[in-house]
């Protein structure tokens, strides 16, 4: 998510006032060791013999931001 913030050319706090969030909560959710997708999730999908694939595509239209 940095990598695409640092991309996009946005900084964290706007990414947080589009959604309505803080910086600092943006921050925490970018250093975290705990991804978004949950560990726990992760180990569950893989006990019922699941992988969990994540795809980012960029939207076509501009000015979301």
């Amino acid at each position: 998510m940095k990598t695409k913030c640092i991309e996009a050319g946005i900084t964290q706090a706007k990414l947080a006032k589009e959604f309505e969030t803080s910086a600092p909560y943006v921050n925490r959710v970018i250093r975290s060791k705990e991804t978004i997708v949950n560990n726990t999730l992760v180990k569950m999908m893989e006990a019922l013999g699941y992988d969990i694939e994540l795809q980012y595509v960029k939207r076509e239209e501009e000015g979301w931001m």
